[in-house]
């Protein structure tokens, strides 16, 4: 039988998980309707954005996402004219990533429509005080996540 202990833990990772999905899609519906992109392409433009010679495995590393997948969706977001790819002079093996000018104006309408929707969600819900706690236990816990089983966690 589980310990009360073992069942906060699960309530706890439930509304975590649930958290991230409801806030994902309610900012993935107002990009989609007003700049036209998912949050998905927002996520890996904003990183194409503030990564000099970006490349795939940058943004995977930066996402906690497979390579395969993110080069997907580069592929998606050069189709649509938002980046393109340049040889890498260090290694041709791999392209580096740059915003267009039409990914750049793009992102930056994108980038006030997440801001609005994150104020109206998080912002007018908790203090700035509590928004900064909030994100100093994320990253805690994120960093914990990090470390090899059986690591030392205190």
């Amino acid at each position: 039988m589980a310990s009360k202990s073992a069942d906060g833990l699960r309530q706890l990772f439930s509304d975590i998980v649930r958290l991230e999905i409801e806030l994902w899609d309610a900012v993935d519906r107002r990009l989609r309707e007003t700049p036209g992109i998912s949050m998905g392409d927002f996520d890996v433009m904003q990183i194409v954005a503030r990564t000099p010679s970006c490349r795939v495995y940058d943004i995977a590393e930066q996402l906690s996402v497979t390579v395969g997948g993110i080069s997907k969706a580069v592929d998606r977001l050069e189709r649509r004219g938002h980046v393109a790819r340049r040889s890498n002079p260090e290694d041709r093996r791999s392209s580096l990533i740059e915003l267009t000018s039409d990914g750049a104006q793009a992102l930056a309408g994108a980038g006030s429509v997440v801001d609005d929707e994150l104020e109206l969600r998080l912002g007018s819900v908790l203090s700035a005080d509590s928004l900064t706690e909030l994100g100093s236990l994320i990253a805690r816990l994120r960093s914990g996540l990090a470390k090899p089983p059986g690591a030392d966690r205190s």
